[in-house]
């Protein structure tokens, strides 16, 4: 007796389930659209070219978009799910992923690169780096976010023996910590973890900010923006490095 053989879901299957969360909180989109504007200024003659890498439904690029008048915004997915979801807010949405041939980009190519909750899903976060820093010109910006594992609340959440929030063990369920949503986290950073991850993949690393979760409790907002003023204890992680 033979029987069929089973399919074990993967990461892909995760990625491409609908029902799997592709945008994170505009609070988190704008601070980083304004880091970027700052960074790139006013568009000249000749428009810079942004990649906003693992661009998701749109959300984040089209926030950013009122921010960077002038400037090209080309959104990049592996996910044929979010791409076409991505098309609705984008002129330019394309596929293309960073393993396997790399992006469909010539190299030195971009002025700048969006990352944007992203390296905290990957297998193989160096190897992605360095094919970012492939596709950026010479002095060209990444604008990187990514959870805080040393969030404010993970901190006390782990001193009660308590699973941090962001961190996973499953991709079925949530188990041991706070939330309902599994959203497929492999890798976690502090501040400083990610600073020194992202200066040993060849970048500058210029600053980093604080941004807020949308998904803390209300009563703890206003704590939770409070310790914006502090990255190392904020939610989210925003870093502004720069091709060396």
């Amino acid at each position: 007796m033979t029987t069929a053989p089973v399919h074990h879901p993967d990461l892909r299957d995760f990625y491409e389930d609908p029902a799997v969360p592709v945008a994170s909180g505009t609070p988190r989109s704008l601070r980083q659209a304004r880091m970027l504007a700052a960074a790139l200024g006013p568009a000249t003659r000749t428009p810079c070219t942004v990649l906003d890498i693992g661009c998701g439904d749109g959300t984040a690029a089209a926030t950013a978009a009122p921010l960077l008048p002038g400037h090209r915004i080309v959104g990049v997915d592996w996910s044929q799910d979010a791409l076409s979801r991505a098309r609705t807010h984008l002129t330019y949405a394309i596929r293309g992923e960073l393993t396997g041939g790399g992006l469909p980009f010539r190299s030195g190519c971009a002025d700048a690169v969006l990352f944007s909750e992203v390296v905290e899903h990957l297998v193989d976060p160096d190897s992605a780096l360095d094919e970012i820093r492939r596709v950026l010109r010479p002095g060209g910006h990444l604008m990187l976010s990514t959870p805080n594992l040393a969030a404010w609340y993970n901190r006390a959440l782990l001193l009660a023996g308590v699973q941090p929030v962001f961190s996973e063990v499953s991709l079925r369920a949530v188990h041991g910590r706070p939330g309902r949503e599994v959203v497929g986290h492999l890798r976690l950073y502090t501040a400083r973890a990610l600073r020194e991850f992202v200066a040993a993949s060849g970048f500058e690393v210029v600053g980093m900010k604080g941004a807020p979760f949308h998904g803390v409790p209300r009563p703890l907002r206003a704590l939770d923006r409070l310790a914006c003023s502090r990255p190392s204890l904020a939610s989210i992680l925003l870093l502004h490095a720069r091709k060396t």
